[in-house]
């Protein structure tokens, strides 16, 4: 319901589209952010005729990765929207000769580095790396996945970090994965790493 867009209105960044289909999701960013473009369902969107943004950020829906759920991972119904963002990422990449987006943020439950015995988060990794590089293969670690890590690669960066909301002024403990993908550099773990405040 317009958390990424309200996030990055507030740090100075323009938020310019959306895609939703939940109406009361929609409702709340028409009247709180009414800039902002609503395309409908991810799944009937292309890319390549989306207007090119900096940032796209995502949040692939976390029922099927959560602990609480039925546990059918990134082949779920809904956890596979990850997919769709990842071809439109890629789309419009592709129209833009690799210039938008830049960067990217994924975020989801905790759950996601256990699905499937953590072969779905290795498979949101891999999925994202390839964006730049199509030969990128990550192994799975010998034990569970950390609750923070980097990629560094010749030219471009990923990372991610569980962080709890409850230090962030929402009254109330979730936790959650946030990932950032710098497709342009090596910035993505100064990025999640480093505060300013």
């Amino acid at each position: 319901s317009g958390g990424f867009p309200l996030a990055g209105l507030l740090t100075g960044i323009v938020p310019v589209w959306s895609s939703e289909i939940e109406p009361f999701a929609i409702r709340v960013t028409e009247k709180r952010l009414p800039q902002v473009q609503h395309f409908g369902n991810i799944s009937g969107l292309h890319g390549a005729k989306l207007p090119p943004v900096d940032i796209i950020t995502f949040g692939s829906p976390c029922q099927d990765m959560s602990i609480a759920g039925k546990r059918t991972g990134l082949n779920g119904s809904r956890s596979s929207l990850f997919h769709e963002a990842i071809r439109i990422i890629r789309e419009m990449r592709c129209v833009s000769n690799g210039k938008y987006p830049r960067y990217i943020v994924w975020e989801n439950v905790p759950g996601a580095f256990s699905s499937n015995c953590g072969e779905d988060f290795r498979c949101v990794l891999e999925a994202i790396c390839s964006v730049k590089d199509s030969s990128i293969s990550i192994p799975r670690p010998a034990g569970k996945w950390t609750k923070a890590g980097e990629i560094l690669a010749e030219s471009y960066s990923l990372a991610w970090r569980v962080l709890d909301a409850q230090y962030w002024g929402v009254p109330q403990r979730r936790k959650r994965i946030f990932l950032v993908a710098d497709f342009d550099g090596a910035s993505a773990g100064k990025i999640l790493f480093e505060s300013e405040g």
